[in-house]
């Protein structure tokens, strides 16, 4: 064999390797892309949630003001009522 020759395929056999690395690094990237999108999507939800808390921290409760122990129904007399007898 020519002396060329062998340099020719050693050098072709190192590009390969150069390609076969490059191909491992792309292939590489959708698990990066994934893990971004969880990211910013763990970092959305970190927000919203914060922003709930505050809002509910912030806001005064006004289960105070309505007075739910209204025995309105209870004044009643059976008198109030009109018996309607059909029977009769």
């Amino acid at each position: 064999m020519d002396k060329n020759r062998i340099e020719e395929l050693l050098e072709t056999v190192r590009i390969n390797e150069l390609l076969e690395k490059k191909e491992a690094a792309n292939a590489k990237k959708p698990s990066n892309i994934v893990l971004w999108c969880l990211a910013v999507f763990g970092a959305i939800a970190a927000v919203a949630t914060i922003a709930y808390l505050v809002f509910n921290y912030m806001m005064p409760e006004y289960e105070d003001d309505y007075d739910y122990d209204d025995d309105d129904f209870d004044d009643f007399d059976d008198d109030d009522f009109v018996d309607l007898d059909l029977e009769k």
